[in-house]
């Protein structure tokens, strides 16, 4: 029996195989985005965010405000957007490790679908495919999707902003301008100001579409408008809330959500000092050296510089190849303002580069395909070979894992620089020359993003094991904790091929990370500071006890609690994080929020507590042995009153330093 096609409804038959290669190539896709992100997560969690999606789980208050503790005393110092979807899970299906990293790894996973859905519109199926296939095997983005760093869903907005700029692009339409706009709004609730560096690439791409130039922009102003609004929507209700209805913003010295969004995570971001008074900075140190060369240096090239170059040059080829002008400048500058802000921010993590998946992987899959459909052989060949060329050049700076990787991708490269240098003499189209040059782009960060899954860590996330990540050092050279036990750049640490997590590190039982300890000693297997742990202002975390068990702790407490509103108040929300997960969701108060800079409460607002009953038992101590590191006068002042006027508890479990400020009374003031 024969099929016979026709225009309006073309038939799926053995004849027409090249109809199944979108669905089951997407398909196909999906299926590794997910293995490589979400097996095998459990052991990767930040207590933080964990603790953040647990409070959150538990009140819509808290869902909304983005609360780190269940009384909702302080806020993360974010707005909260990345963990609405991670909250709701822990509410529908109860609080564990997986349940809170499972939706990074799947918004991960649907970030590359959609690239691969984006793609697909601008060259095709095959463009489609392979661009998909580079964001789910860039490997600082499998790297972050496997912890609940905030990341991946700000990935997965930037997909949708992409995919929805392209027909605003090429349909010159109002109403797809005003949706992408309204997704940037949606990234911006996810990771703030990052998101508005697309605006650059959107609006400067929509000014080249074929209109009028009134039209143009009339357009360009009302859909930023329209972004705008809805980008400051949050930040507009909380600020308008009075300061006692709504816990404490996070991060700021103000209480004040502008303050967090354009000062802490804004402009903070960009000085490695907090000498303005209105602001702090928070600069992490696991990148390198602000500078030109910044993301080949030895801390970023294994996580994000494999098509680098390869997207430089598709730029070229796009623009050579005239393609059409108004999206070579959309993918262009988007690429370019990403690596420019990566490049000279002050301090960051590794993953936050990991944004830079997407605008690679349009440029690579789009040019390539654009000159493939055009029989350009010079472009296929050119990108190809910078791919090949650039991953010997990566796996030359580090010894594990083994730059035999990227030897294979070089082998096969030539094999398919060859493919395609018979194919165009003999003037045919094998599927199998675009799956060699796909293996030939993308083995050695494949393979990457494959040992990731071997390699689990939260508190900095990196691919592969590799954890270089000292300012402006090299292989072993800084890291975390180590002998030193501060957390700050160059103090110990492991090079490349030390997972993150092992041995005296970060996220080994008993050893020291930034961030300070769980209150069993060391941040428990797994388990983060905050972004990574203290500023380069000098500040070290707190380490709130030295050894003990948290379930024990939690019992005596829970015993003890007599209506306590309080189960426990420890200094920085680090301390807090582990007895909030660990006790099931338990009220603990966190003094001095992330880090203990945070003014809440207040001395007196603490004395008023302690007098009412709500807070009796206290962990550990701002200064002296018990924390150690730098904190707010106001978190200072709240431990030595503690310590003047509180009875340290001989029967306490463990080593803890737990004190009772029963029967206290909370008037008198600290020496």
């Amino acid at each position: 029996m024969t099929t016979v096609d026709t225009p309006l409804s073309p038939p799926v038959s053995i004849r027409n195989p090249k109809r199944l290669a979108w669905p089951i190539g997407l398909l196909s896709l999906s299926g590794i985005a997910v293995v490589l992100t979400a097996w095998n997560v459990s052991g990767s969690m930040s207590e933080y965010y964990g603790a953040i999606a647990l409070s959150m789980s538990q009140s819509w208050s808290n869902f909304f405000f983005g609360a780190f503790d269940p009384a909702g005393t302080v806020t993360l110092d974010k707005i909260p957007g990345s963990f609405w979807i991670p909250a709701l899970f822990v509410r529908a299906f109860g609080f564990s490790p997986a349940i809170v990293i499972i939706p990074n790894a799947l918004a991960a996973s649907a970030a590359a679908v959609v690239t691969a859905i984006t793609a697909r519109r601008l060259a095709g199926t095959g463009a489609g495919l392979f661009a998909g296939a580079i964001v789910a095997t860039t490997p600082i983005l499998v790297a972050v999707a496997r912890s609940n760093q905030p990341q991946s869903f700000f990935v997965l907005a930037l997909a949708l902003v992409a995919w929805a700029s392209v027909r605003a692009i090429q349909r010159a339409s109002l109403r797809w301008y005003l949706v992408a706009g309204l997704l940037i709004a949606v990234a911006f609730q996810t990771y703030m100001l990052e998101a508005w560096a697309v605006w650059a690439a959107l609006a400067a791409a929509y000014l080249c579409t074929r209109q009028s130039w009134w039209r143009r922009i009339w357009h360009t102003a009302v859909a930023g408008s329209l972004s705008l609004v809805a980008s400051l929507t949050w930040v507009a209700i909380v600020w308008l809330i009075p300061a006692s209805a709504r816990p404490y913003v996070g991060g700021t010295n103000s209480n004040n959500p502008w303050e967090m969004v354009f000062g802490y995570n804004g402009l903070g971001r960009f000085t490695a000092s907090a000498d303005s008074t209105d602001y702090r900075s928070f600069t992490p140190p696991f990148s390198g050296d602000p500078g030109a060369l910044r993301l080949v240096n030895e801390q970023l090239a294994g996580q994000i510089a494999w098509l680098l170059p390869a997207a430089l040059l598709a730029i070229v080829v796009l623009a050579v190849l005239r393609f059409r002008s108004a999206l070579v400048v959309f993918l262009g500058v988007w690429f370019v303002t990403f690596a420019a802000m990566f490049s000279v921010v002050a301090g960051m993590h590794q993953f936050y580069t990991s944004a830079l998946a997407l605008p690679v992987a349009l440029l690579v899959g789009t040019a390539f395909f654009v000159a493939r459909a055009r029989r350009v052989l010079w472009a296929q060949l050119a990108l190809l070979a910078t791919a090949a060329v650039t991953a010997v050049a990566v796996a030359a700076m580090y010894t594990d894992p083994t730059p035999i990787l990227a030897g294979v991708q070089a082998a096969i490269a030539v094999v398919a620089l060859v493919a395609l240098l018979i194919e165009h003499r003999r003037r045919v189209a094998r599927t199998a020359t675009v799956v060699l040059v796909l293996i030939g782009m993308l083995f050695a960060p494949a393979a990457w993003s494959a040992l990731t899954i071997a390699a689990p860590s939260s508190i900095n996330p990196t691919a592969a094991g590799v954890a270089v990540m000292s300012v402006g050092g090299g292989a072993g050279s800084g890291g975390f904790g180590g002998g030193a036990g501060s957390g700050a750049p160059g103090a110990g640490g492991s090079g490349p091929g030390a997972a993150p997590g092992a041995g005296s590190g970060a996220g080994a039982p008993g050893g020291s990370a930034p961030g300070g300890s769980a209150p069993n000693g060391g941040m428990r297997g797994g388990s983060s500071a905050r972004d990574g742990g203290s500023s380069t202002t000098g500040r070290t975390p707190f380490s709130s006890v030295e050894a003990g068990s948290d379930g024990e702790l939690i019992d005596y407490l829970v015993a003890h609690q007599d209506g306590a509103s309080y189960l426990v108040a420890t200094f920085g929300a680090q301390a807090a994080a582990s007895l909030i997960i660990d006790s099931g969701g338990q009220s603990v108060l966190p003094i001095g929020g992330f880090g203990g800079s945070d003014s809440v409460p207040t001395l007196e607002e603490f004395q008023q507590m302690v007098a009412a009953g709500e807070v009796v038992y206290v962990l550990g101590s701002a200064t002296g042995g018990f924390g150690g590191g730098s904190s707010s006068s106001t978190t200072e002042a709240i431990s030595a009153w503690v310590q003047e006027n509180c009875a340290v508890v001989s029967d306490a479990p463990g080593t803890a330093t737990l004190s009772s400020c029963a029967a206290v009374d909370a008037d008198r003031p600290a020496s």
